[in-house]
This record gives C-alpha cells, sequence and structure tokens, in this order.
C-alpha cells in the first residue's frame, strides 16, 4: 500500500473521531509528546540557537557541546523515554543521543548503530550525500541508555521503534526538512525494524549489511556461504589454521587464559576460559570474512604456521579478550535480542570434528553470552513479521551488502509489494560495504534515489545519475564514522 494511499485511509477513519472530539488525544497519545500540541516555545524560534532549541524541548537535555572543524555543531544529549511505550506509567529511562547540526534548510538524517551511542562526531554516508544534519541514537537497554533495574522483556524492536518514533517526532519541530533513517549492521537492522512499525517517520531508509534470519531453525545459507566465498586456496588455509588453533591447544590456550588474566579478565558468563578459546577459534573465520578482503588470504597462516602467528591472527580476528565477561558486558543487550527475537547464525563445523571440546549448536549460541541471571524466551514471529512486512508492504528502502560478508548469506528480499526499493551488492565487498563501494552505474543510481528522498530536488538527482553531481567530499567526520560503523554484531 502507498503511503499516499495510507495517509487517505487515515484520514477516512479519522472523520468520525473528529465528530467526537477525539482525534487531537489520539494523535497526540501516538505522537509521543505533549508538546506539540502545547504552546509555541523557543524550540519553535528558528532565530534562536540551536542549542537553546534543543533544549527547550520537553524531555530533552543538552549534556555537552563538542568542538568540531566542519561548520557543525554537535551536541549530547538526554531523552526521557518510557520504559515501557505500551504502559507509560511504569516509569522512565534516559536515552543517550547526538546532534550533528548543520543547517535548518538541510534534510535531517537518523541514525540507529544498534548498540552504544559513539560519542565522537561523526557522520555516516547519507548524511553526506545529502550535506544534512544528522540525529544518532543509542540502543535501549545498552549503557548508559538502560533502566535500573533492568526489566529486560522490555528490550524488544517494537519499543526500539518507539524510542524511535518518540525522538523524530519531537525533533520535527526543529528539522522541518525531510528525514531519512540509516544504520549499518545491526542498525540497518533497526532502521528496518522502525520503519515496519512507523513507515511515514522518514521518507526513505538506507540500511547498510543488514541480516535478515527469517527462520531461527534453517541456517543452511550460512554453511553454502562458507562453502563458496573466495579462493579454493583461502578457505583451505583458513580451516587448516582453525584446526592447528584447536590441536596446538595444549600450548595455546594456556597463554590465552594467561594473557586473559593479567588484563583482568574472567569468564563467569561463559564459563570458562576453555570454552572461550574455543569461541574465539570458531568465530576467526567468520570475523576474517567480515572484516578482510580476499587480498588478505595471504596472511592466513595455515598450517604451517608457527605458534606465536597462529595466535596472534586469533588476536587480530576474534580479539583476545573478546569472550570476557569485561568485554561481553557492553554487548549483553545485542546476545539478549539475538535470543529473544533476531535470531542468531550457525554453520557447519564438520571439518573441525575431533578437535571440539562442546557440543556446537549448546556452545554457538546467543544464552553462552549472556549471565544466567536474564532470563531468555525466543519469540520465532518477530522476524517472520518483519519479512512479511518489507516483501508486501515496503516503501523507499535502500539494502547495501557485500558480496563476502557472511551476514549477507541471509539478506533482506523484496517482494511484490515492495514499493522504490532496492538491493545492491558490492563486488568483494565485506561488512563495510556502502554505496560508493558500488560499481559506478549502481553507486550513481543509489546516490540519486538518497537524493530524491531527501527533497533535494529531481535536478540533482539527475545530476547523480549523470556524474554531475558533486557530493560533498570524505572529510574528519565521515573517517570516524566508518570507524564508527565498525562494530561486533
Amino acid at each position: 500500500m502507498t503511503t499516499t494511499i495510507r495517509r487517505l485511509l487515515v484520514a477516512v477513519l479519522l472523520i468520525p473521531l473528529l465528530g467526537l472530539g477525539l482525534a487531537p488525544t489520539a494523535l497526540a497519545r501516538s505522537a509521543g509528546t505533549t508538546a506539540a500540541a502545547g504552546a509555541a516555545s523557543v524550540a519553535d524560534d528558528p532565530s534562536a540557537d540551536i542549542k537553546d532549541r534543543l533544549a527547550g524541548i520537553p524531555g530533552l537535555t543538552v549534556t555537552e557541546e563538542q568542538p568540531t572543524t566542519t561548520g557543525h555543531r554537535y551536541f549530547l544529549l538526554t531523552y526521557t523515554q518510557p520504559i515501557d511505550h505500551a504502559r507509560p506509567w511504569l516509569g522512565t529511562f534516559q536515552q543517550r543521543l547526538s546532534v550533528l547540526h548543520k543547517g535548518y534548510d538541510r534534510p535531517t538524517v537518523f541514525y540507529t548503530n544498534g548498540y552504544t551511542l559513539r560519542t565522537a562526531p561523526s557522520r555516516t554516508e547519507p548524511a553526506r550525500l545529502v550535506d544534512g544534519n544528522q540525529v544518532s541514537i543509542e540502543y535501549r537497554y545498552f549503557t548508559p541508555s538502560r533502566p535500573e533495574p533492568a526489566d529486560w522483556s522490555k528490550a524488544g524492536i517494537k519499543q526500539a521503534a518507539t524510542d524511535a518514533h518518540r525522538l523524530i517526532t519531537a525533533l520535527k519541530r526543529i528539522y522541518q526538512q525531510e528525514w531519512l533513517s540509516t544504520g549499518a549492521s545491526k542498525g540497518g537492522m533497526s532502521s528496518t525494524y522502525h520503519r515496519r512499525f512507523f513507515p511515514d517517520d522518514v521518507a526513505g531508509t538506507i540500511a547498510y549489511v543488514a541480516p535478515n534470519d527469517v527462520d531461527e531453525r534453517e541456517d543452511s545459507a550460512y554453511s553454502r556461504f562458507f562453502r563458496n566465498v573466495g579462493t579454493p586456496e583461502c578457505r583451505a588455509a583458513l580451516t587448516a589454521t582453525q584446526r592447528e588453533l584447536l590441536a596446538r591447544r595444549d600450548r595455546l590456550e594456556p597463554r590465552y587464559a594467561a594473557d586473559n588474566a593479567a588484563a583482568g579478565s574472567t569468564f563467569t558468563t561463559i564459563g570458562s576460559a576453555d570454552k572461550a578459546y574455543e569461541l574465539a577459534v570458531l568465530d576467526s573465520v567468520w570475523a576474517f570474512w567480515q572484516y578482510s578482503l580476499a587480498a588478505d588470504c595471504v596472511n592466513v597462516p595455515g598450517a604451517a604456521g608457527t605458534d606465536d602467528a597462529l595466535y596472534a591472527w586469533l588476536d587480530t580476528q576474534s580479539g583476545i579478550t573478546g569472550n570476557s565477561d569485561q568485554a561481553l558486558a557492553g554487548y549483553t543487550a545485542y546476545y539478549y535480542q539475538a535470543g529473544t527475537e533476531l535470531g542468531s547464525p550457525s554453520f557447519d563445523v564438520s571439518a573441525l570434528k575431533g578437535l571440539l571440546h562442546y557440543d556446537y549448536k549448546e556452545l554457538y549460541a546467543p544464552r553462552t553470552y549472556v549471565p544466567r541471571a536474564i532470563p531468555m524466551r525466543f519469540d520465532p514471529s518477530a522476524m517472520r513479521d518483519i519479512d512479511r512486512w518489507v516483501r508486501n508492504s515496503a516503501e523507499r528502502i535502500i539494502y547495501v551488502y557485500g558480496q563476502n560478508d557472511p551476514w549477507g548469506a541471509e539478506p533482506f528480499r523484496l517482494g511484490w509489494g515492495s514499493e522504490d526499493s532496492y538491493v545492491y551488492t558490492v563486488p568483494g565487498g565485506n561488512h563495510g560495504s556502502n554505496i560508493a563501494k558500488l560499481p559506478a552505474d549502481e553507486s550513481a543510481a543509489a546516490t540519486a534515489k538518497v537524493l530524491e528522498w531527501a527533497g533535494l530536488g529531481a535536478d540533482a538527482s539527475a545530476r547523480a545519475l549523470t556524474g554531475q553531481y558533486q557530493v560533498p567530499p570524505i572529510g574528519p567526520l565521515d573517517i570516524e564514522g566508518l570507524k564508527q560503523d565498525r562494530v561486533r554484531l
């Protein structure tokens, strides 16, 4: 159903409500803020300083302004959110966000990274393409955007989508040009979920390298990916490296345990250094393809690698302290979501037969990474609902994947009901794939759509297609943005 038709239906349905005097109340509630219906304030004064306007929005607190050298202004803020949007009387928490201000006459990009907010100024690719403002939100239940005590049942995708809806609604008082949304990896998933529940909040979405694990029980796509990615020689070297890391466990695991002890790392959540080491080895090939390119296969040590070479390679791919309690604490909210709604990948490990100490299916699962005090129950309907919506109702979404990125083995796919939406794949690309890395004609077409959705006019879109649009050059904010997207999923 197109946005126009949907809006007409909403208008028709509201007519009887208007007669009963109910519509204004219902609309104010759905907007997530009563301020929009209130009297004019400094937030609505375009002549006021942007810092004062932001502080004038009820529930929004400016905590810090950081300097930039790029003509932008950058603010860190908090916004008061209900713990449970369906039952707001249960209490609130403070959700962190940032605002990179370019100008009131520019489009605004809403960025969900899906994790903890990175507090250094940065800019995503869509914000650079449209030369716009950027609002970045910390995903609920990542610290410090977590109520205490935490009711983990409120960490789901619909609650988070409603966080985004309330914040966008509030900030549209200031930023009144078109809005886009974006995110990479879990952020790309989050931007899709937000659109499913609030499709009209933004004019378009650019979702990068976003997995779509529709059926948690069926993961053959990942095994198929690892059987075919790269060259046979590279795949063989990677398997040999994993086998050697496990075969030399008697020498390498004590080193692993000692290095973790020296760093103050513990393994209460996973259970032991032995389990943590095995998980690191299992993860290593996934991490290689996630962040490396085919050209990096020359650096894989293989069966002939020394102990030092193998250990250094494992550290590069998985991180020696990556499975410690201290490292995992920052990702509890992700693994909880993976084990309750998002799903998680699994793949064939028969090449490691005889070298594993634990049942792979039990060890390589979200429950392993979440403290046992937090209950988890998986809802298989959550991702099926999202997948149906993308195929049947999604409008104005661009998905960008990398050919050699394991997270793209189960991508979002468009269907008969998807309108003005596109899926692109970067040849040989990894988890850092974006529009700029697409073939020139596809990059131009995607850029033209971004400009069109941002309300920058048909002329700008046409110039993008002909290569004449002057995309703002990459600068420090963009480099920092690329660093921030390189997060664990």
